[in-house]
């Protein structure tokens, strides 16, 4: 059995960072990745797929984006290529290949049990990410067996999909994106269309993300705002990172030919049944971004860059889709594939310190769970509104690290 002071548990963005900040306070710490260095990004990532945050927004501690493009939005192989070069050039030892089985508590803080060895630890940082396992809902099991099921970390282009109609259940980024790639391979699409915060690519000459970090909204730490955890459960963004800098959301897709529909709410066989809520999504998601522009205005006016920004724009709400269906019958309309962009949720079957909520969610404050020594990285809204990006697992880790390395003993002062 070895021993290290402290086990990381995943080599992405979030466990790099943690090892940097780890070797800043000269702790002892070993990485486990049960695959490469950015695995996720690697083997669970659509074709076409970019980062939604533009390159300048990929800071990591020690590091900066310092290509010629830091407008642009970089392609799943420059992720790699940049978590890659960011792990050699901090020196993180990381152990690739190596899958976890265990976690369990030890009489000198915890064993972690993996299928090449077992390791001790006095800490342990869980940062396997906030995009674990593909949430598909139970009425999945309700359709057809010649139905096609698909989820967006199995899905890779739209060639691989049958010929045929297309329902992509989730108007989030995810199923924005796929909902337009599919359906510009030709393929009929319907959107079933859920909670959604309806964004633009830039407002006022300056991509929307600039304006989110210029005003402090991504450094929002969870003790600021008043309840944590609706925070946390608000919809995500509706946005997209393109060559072009373009804008994507619903009445795009409306106007390009793909049918939008309520909730999925049941399935019965071949029929899928809607929720009569489709106005009421979208005019919850205008009132999002309606309230969005009139705070950057205001933060213009105020912080006098008017003469600095473009002109502001006019608001185009989307108040009156087209009447969306209540059912459809698949079979009859020629759809045989659904693809499930109904969000992730996260799994602990190798984790027995009894951290876990009755959802099965990681109880924490800040990424400090009540175990002592155990920690998380990489959640939604960890400690600030921007943990989830890779700009924003730097500032956590510092945090967390300073809290590990204040976790060791004190020397014992000799008497003079």
């Amino acid at each position: 059995m070895r021993r290290s002071e402290t086990v990381v548990i995943g080599g992405g963005q979030a466990g790099l960072a943690m090892s940097r900040c780890l070797t800043e306070r000269a702790v002892d710490h070993v990485v486990l990745e049960r695959g490469r260095v950015a695995e996720r990004w690697r083997s669970e990532r659509w074709d076409s797929l970019r980062l939604l945050t533009p390159r300048w927004q990929s800071r990591l501690p020690g590091q900066r984006y310092q290509g010629p493009e830091p407008n642009g939005y970089m392609t799943m192989p420059e992720v790699i290529d940049y978590l890659d070069g960011y792990a050699r050039s901090i020196g993180a030892p990381v152990e690739t290949g190596t899958t976890v089985v265990a976690v369990e508590p030890a009489s000198s803080g915890y064993r972690v049990r993996t299928d090449r060895g077992d390791w001790e630890a006095d800490n342990v940082v869980l940062a396997t990410g906030y995009c674990d396992v593909p949430h598909v809902p139970e009425m999945a099991g309700g359709l057809p067996a010649d139905v096609v099921q698909v989820v967006p970390s199995r899905y890779r282009n739209p060639a691989q999909l049958p010929e045929g109609g297309v329902l992509v259940v989730g108007a989030s980024s995810t199923g924005i994106q796929l909902a337009d790639e599919i359906h510009t391979s030709g393929r009929p699409v319907t959107l079933a269309v859920g909670r959604h915060t309806r964004m633009p690519r830039s407002y006022r000459g300056k991509d929307i993300l600039w304006w989110l970090d210029t005003m402090g909204v991504l450094d929002q730490a969870a003790a600021d705002v008043y309840d944590i955890e609706v925070s946390r459960r608000q919809p995500s963004l509706q946005l997209v990172g393109r060559p072009d800098h373009s804008t994507l959301d619903l009445p795009l897709l409306q106007d390009r030919g793909v049918r939008l529909a309520g909730r999925a709410v049941e399935v019965d066989g071949a029929r899928v049944a809607f929720a009569d809520d489709l106005i009421v999504q979208t005019v919850a998601a205008d009132t999002r971004l309606a309230r969005l522009i009139q705070r950057i205005d205001e933060h213009v006016a105020r912080a006098g860059l008017a003469g600095e920004v473009g002109a502001a724009e006019p608001f185009v709400p989307f108040h009156w889709p087209a009447q969306g269906p209540s059912t459809i019958d698949l079979r009859q309309e020629g759809i045989r594939t659904v693809l499930w962009a109904t969000g992730f949720r996260r799994t602990y079957p190798w984790l027995k310190v009894p951290v876990l909520d009755d959802r099965g969610e990681i109880r924490h404050q800040g990424g400090i769970t009540p175990a002592p020594g155990l920690y998380v990285m990489g959640h939604y809204f960890l400690r600030r509104r921007k943990s989830s990006f890779i700009d924003g697992v730097g500032d956590d880790a510092r945090d967390l690290a300073e809290h590990i390395a204040r976790r060791r003993p004190r020397p014992e002062r000799t008497a003079a």
